[in-house]
């Protein structure tokens, strides 16, 4: 029964527990205390909305940026990790397997403090070997939530 709490909470955290309580055909006390259990036990670790800055008007840029790494003695990637995931900019921290070690996602005003966040701060990590950056163009799903398509036309006249 947890599980389908969780889900129906990852899906939308707007759920009230009289809400869920209905869905599942229990208690509401029960769903709370599942859910204070969860909160307490760091299954649930936040609840988010998920934005389309884009209709705000807000100027940022986004970046995905694949990191290889020398793992430290005793420690592995995880050291590095925490140490990149502790930057306000830094959005998410992923071990990876393939090409890279390590794949951050960014969140910057410009490009430019993009690119300097990687040579000022990301590079001169102890153990970073290399860094390559891809920016975001357009968000077309997000935390499993579909954006809205821009259906605007964005070809100008060649005439």
């Amino acid at each position: 029964m947890k599980e389908r709490i969780l889900a129906y909470l990852e899906n939308d955290a707007r759920l009230t527990p009289e809400q869920l309580a209905v869905m599942l055909g229990i208690t509401e006390e029960e769903v709370r205390a599942m859910i204070a259990e969860c909160e307490k036990d760091g299954t649930i670790l936040s609840y988010q909305a998920v934005i389309n800055w884009d209709k705000t008007g807000k100027e940022s840029v986004s970046a995905l940026i694949e990191l290889k790494t020398i793992p430290q003695k005793d420690r592995g990637f995880d050291s590095i990790a925490e140490r990149i995931a502790n930057y306000p900019e830094v959005k998410s921290v992923y071990l990876m397997s393939g090409g890279f070690d390590l794949a951050i996602t960014v969140e910057c005003r410009t490009m430019r403090d993009v690119a300097a966040f990687v040579a000022e701060k990301l590079a001169t990590i102890e153990g970073v070997t290399s860094t390559a950056t891809h920016f975001v163009m357009q968000k077309y799903k997000d935390n499993g939530v579909v954006f809205e398509p821009d259906t605007t036309d964005k070809r100008g006249n060649i005439w």
